[in-house]
């Protein structure tokens, strides 16, 4: 189904940006990265503008609620990926399946066949592998042989609660919205929230620098693309919550041989036993 193939093109650039991410916060600091980020990312979209109007008020309120989740989300994960191994980072995402699949019986409610059942117990198994993997220090923060400071595995889960909530506000978005009129309005008000941010907090930022980050440029490209992606499929009649959100996990091989062969991080082959039986278990949530 094309829903499928759409949402799975999604996982994968999902995947990449991760990486863009991890190199672009080499560079600035979080929010001077989140802001031209939003900003370059709204701009690619701007000639759409056209089929973004005509939405009935209520919506914009829906849509600003949507940016400001995903506000809190970035900071939470850019502030993550930034302190800790990218492999990790992107297991520790997966997570994000629980809490979207809690959300869509709850809210959505979407039943889960045998099927998906299935599928969302191999992805939790293969997280809660990577938390017990044998010889780890068990300290509170260490993950698969790799510490990492307590509050930044905190800020990672916080995040994927946050990701989960705004997956839920696309599916009930797009009943009644176009994928164009959602990414515009998204984009902007995201980009209005992160600079009203930069002057209430007063952050000094270095605005030369991080437009010459040319990860930055790279990353608002990916966005825009793997979003309309993401906001196309979810409109497509017989998408469901659940089986969408395991399949965006697919990006975690990348996130784990990125890790390996760009940024030389260690226990990849134990990191990629615990993808491997969560791609099991995407492939078994889409029988």
């Amino acid at each position: 189904m094309m829903w499928i193939a759409l949402v799975l093109l999604y996982g994968v650039l999902k995947g990449v940006r991760e990486i863009v991410k991890k190199k672009a916060l080499s560079k600035n600091s979080t929010i001077e990265v989140l802001f031209m980020y939003t900003l370059l990312s709204f701009l690619i979209v701007l000639p759409d503008v056209k089929n973004a109007m005509g939405l009935e008020l209520h919506f914009y309120f829906y849509i600003a609620m949507k940016s400001f989740v995903i506000f809190l989300a970035w900071m939470c994960s850019f502030k993550a990926i930034k302190k800790m191994p990218i492999s990790l980072y992107g297991v520790l995402d997966l997570s994000r399946v629980l809490f979207a699949t809690l959300l869509g019986v709850a809210v959505m409610q979407e039943i889960l066949g045998p099927y998906q059942v299935l599928g969302l117990l191999l992805v939790s198994a293969g997280l809660l592998l990577l938390k017990y993997h044998p010889g780890s220090r068990q300290n509170g923060v260490s993950k698969a042989g790799e510490a990492v400071e307590v509050r930044y595995v905190v800020m990672a889960f916080a995040s994927c609660l946050l990701n989960a909530v705004s997956g839920l506000l696309d599916k009930i978005l797009m009943k009644d919205i176009s994928s164009s009129q959602l990414q515009f309005w998204y984009l902007l008000f995201l980009t209005l929230f992160y600079l009203l941010f930069i002057l209430v907090s007063r952050v000094p930022v270095n605005w030369g620098s991080a437009v010459r980050n040319q990860w930055v440029w790279l990353l608002s490209l990916l966005i825009v693309i793997a979003d309309r992606a993401l906001f196309v499929a979810n409109g497509m009649e017989g998408s469901r919550i659940t089986v969408m959100t395991l399949l965006k996990q697919s990006g975690c091989v990348v996130t784990i041989l990125a890790g390996r062969f760009l940024f030389r991080e260690k226990n990849t082959t134990h990191k990629l036993v615990c993808a491997a039986i969560i791609i099991a278990g995407i492939v078994a949530a889409v029988m």
